[in-house]
């Protein structure tokens, strides 16, 4: 299925790793990076996890060798323009829970493709980025490769992906038994929707229940397609290495 492609999940997050793995895709966990998680001002909803997903790919920990492809990815929860990222403690997760309460948010993932060679030409010939069919709104796709694909360096390109969540009323006891339980501390808007709020509090969803979880398969799907339709480069092609 990967073409002899060397996969790297650049993340520490179960769940991705649990998606990915639903595409029948080899690869291993490394989620070490430089990146610093500031946000710059003036950037947009969409364009935020878009931008920390980038950072995260570009702070990898070390270069990547010419087979390798990188998969980065950052989960933002979105109520009209505020962000709400990981909660910092129960408090915050039981603030972040009520703002959530009875409303609809907006949960958007950009994700990032980096490979440690050039595509070719014919790799890159292929017809548009239609995104995800399950895509609701702001959610879209890069219309091009990083230029620095097409000039011989290694490829990279980002995208993202959104989805609308439909919160019933909870009152203070559920959330105090849904925070207390499952403890939400590592998930953006401090819940994750395959849990017991998930169950019993999400009303409807318009968009992708998978990058709700934190990884849009269907638009990652297809952005790796065409990486993966060709080998990368040989072993044999790839400069000595000196001891």
């Amino acid at each position: 299925m990967d073409k002899g492609w060397h996969i790297i999940l650049g993340s520490a997050s179960p769940r991705r790793k649990e998606l990915l793995a639903e595409l029948d895709l080899t690869f291993e966990v490394d989620a070490r990076t430089n990146f610093e998680e500031r946000i710059p001002e003036g950037l947009s909803c969409e364009e935020i996890p878009r931008y920390l997903a980038e950072g995260k790919s570009r702070g990898f920990h070390r270069p990547l060798e010419p087979d390798e492809l990188l998969i980065t990815a950052d989960t933002l929860v979105f109520l009209g323009t505020e962000a709400l990222g990981k909660p910092r403690d129960r408090e915050d997760a039981v603030r972040m829970l009520r703002e959530l309460s009875g409303k609809a948010h907006t949960v958007t993932t950009g994700v990032c493709i980096r490979t440690g060679s050039p595509l070719s030409s014919d790799s890159l010939n292929f017809h548009g980025h239609p995104g995800s069919p399950l895509s609701h709104g702001s959610s879209c796709a890069s219309d091009a490769l990083d230029a620095s694909g097409l000039s011989g360096a290694p490829a990279m390109e980002s995208f993202t992906d959104s989805s609308l969540v439909h919160f019933a009323e909870l009152t203070d006891a559920d959330i105090a038994y849904y925070v207390d339980r499952y403890k939400p501390y590592d998930k953006a808007g401090a819940y994750g929707i395959q849990e017991w709020i998930g169950a019993a509090a999400i009303t409807r969803i318009e968009g992708s229940y998978y990058n709700v979880m934190g990884l849009p398969t269907a638009p990652l799907w297809h952005h790796l397609k065409k990486y993966l339709q060709a080998p990368p480069p040989s072993p044999a092609s790839k400069a000595p290495t000196t001891t």
